[in-house]
């Protein structure tokens, strides 16, 4: 029963053993499930009729059951890291299949891919160059000597091709070259328009029916036995999480001081949510299960420097302007930023937590292409023998990125790594299921 699902979940080679015959040209849950009705020797158009589909019940149960060996044994340690797919909602109920093919059906009012916001970009600065007050975006390409793709020949949209974070870098990396001060005052004001526009881009209202993160972390939180609790990594600027956890009662322990101005202090992420419990014979402490650390490694919307210099975060929607904000934009730069502060601290806690015994790491919606993470998580597999990494996506078979292949041979080296098919806000939760599900 392996064989046919490798395209929908793969672990080791007891998975990875690949006959041509289950192989798949559409990587999308339902190509894996006709593949799957092929090899079972279905009639795949007489047997597919019927809704609910007991096939397709079937199929689903048995991924359901191939995650459960791998994630529900008892773990003193789950960390939850989320990638900017976590944020993405689809419009479709068959969310596993490529994005890039079905960039119309992403609900823009949610989350957006690096590509959607460079388009937001990309318009934006067209119609405020106008003014003159800023470069549109092939302008200011120009002035920073930026030799990538930009737009398709004949084309007024954004190319695929185009890398945000390649041409940030540029721009930033160019911007003391500039000499002549009227030109370089119009330069910066474009590059602050840039950085504004990507926050607007990530910053949205939460809405608890289309986002899947309240589930995810209930059923986390549920595998946790006290002292430990969940920890949620994200390279997100986003406040999803934080909205999630309000509406379900959690308290986030997100590395600031619970006070009216919170300031930011590492140690916090240390912290736990206790109470006394006394009875004639013994004093115990119940630990509060409605707990998790929230790491966002790259910042956040709601965090700036204030007058001090001290990281704090806003509160009741404050407004934080471009120049202020703790956030690492995309660009190269951002992987020196990771050692300054608060990032180092981030890090460091991230790093602290792969090495710890008996340790499940998820990720959902992240694709490896921060070579400074996903070294640190390639690492913490090759070395320590307890860490199991559950890999989570719309796409598991992605021949051209370099660090996604190196995870694929480190489970085929029998490293504790699997792959999953499957979507934050659609069908995750439905696979790693409750903690006691038979």
């Amino acid at each position: 029963m392996g064989e046919e699902k490798t395209s929908y979940f793969s672990f080791g080679m007891r998975l990875f053993k690949r006959n041509e015959k289950f192989l798949i040209e559409k990587n999308s849950v339902e190509s894996s499930f006709q593949n799957y009705l092929g090899a079972m020797g279905h009639n795949l158009e007489e047997d597919t009729k019927e809704e609910p589909n007991p096939l397709k019940i079937e199929f689903e149960s048995e991924i359901k059951r191939e995650v459960k060996k791998f994630t529900n044994r008892k773990f003193d340690n789950i960390v939850f890291l989320a990638g900017a797919g976590a944020s993405v909602v689809c419009k479709k109920s068959n969310t596993t299949e490529k994005t890039e093919d079905n960039k119309n059906d992403i609900d823009s009012d949610c989350g957006k891919t690096v590509n959607m916001i460079a388009e937001e970009i990309y318009k934006k600065l067209n119609i405020e160059s106008k003014s003159k007050k800023v470069y549109s975006l092939k302008d200011l390409a120009k002035k920073a000597h930026y030799a990538g793709v930009i737009t398709e020949k004949n084309q007024r949209s954004i190319s695929d091709h185009f890398d945000l974070e390649d041409f940030l870098s540029c721009v930033i990396h160019f911007e003391p070259y500039i000499g002549d001060k009227e030109k370089k005052e119009k330069y910066i004001a474009t590059k602050k328009r840039v950085l504004e526009i990507i926050k607007e881009n990530t910053s949205y209202s939460y809405d608890g029916k289309k986002f899947k993160h309240e589930g995810i972390l209930n059923i986390l939180t549920e595998r946790i036995e006290a002292p430990s609790k969940l920890s949620v990594i994200t390279t997100n600027y986003d406040t999803v999480f934080e909205d999630a956890a309000a509406n379900q009662n959690y308290t986030v322990f997100d590395g600031f001081k619970f006070l009216a101005k919170p300031k930011f202090d590492s140690d916090m992420f240390n912290w736990n949510l206790v109470k006394e419990v006394s009875d004639i014979k013994t004093r115990e402490l119940e630990y509060n299960k409605r707990v998790f650390n929230l790491i966002k490694l790259h910042g956040s919307l709601t965090w700036k420097r204030d007058e001090e210099g001290e990281i704090v975060r806003v509160l009741n929607g404050e407004k934080v302007e471009a120049d202020d904000t703790v956030m690492i934009f995309p660009s190269s730069d951002k992987y020196a930023q990771s050692y300054q502060e608060p990032y180092f601290d981030l890090f460091t806690k991230f790093q602290e937590l792969l090495k710890r015994k008996n340790t499940l790491l998820i990720t959902a919606g992240f694709s490896f292409s921060d070579n400074h993470i996903f070294r640190m998580i390639s690492q913490a597999v090759k070395n320590n023998k307890e860490l199991a990494l559950l890999v989570t996506d719309y796409d598991i078979d992605q021949p051209n990125n370099k660090n996604w292949q190196e995870l694929l041979n480190l489970s085929k080296d029998y490293h504790q790594v699997a792959f999953l098919k499957a979507t934050m806000n659609d069908n995750l939760g439905t696979y790693l299921g409750d903690h006691n599900d038979n």
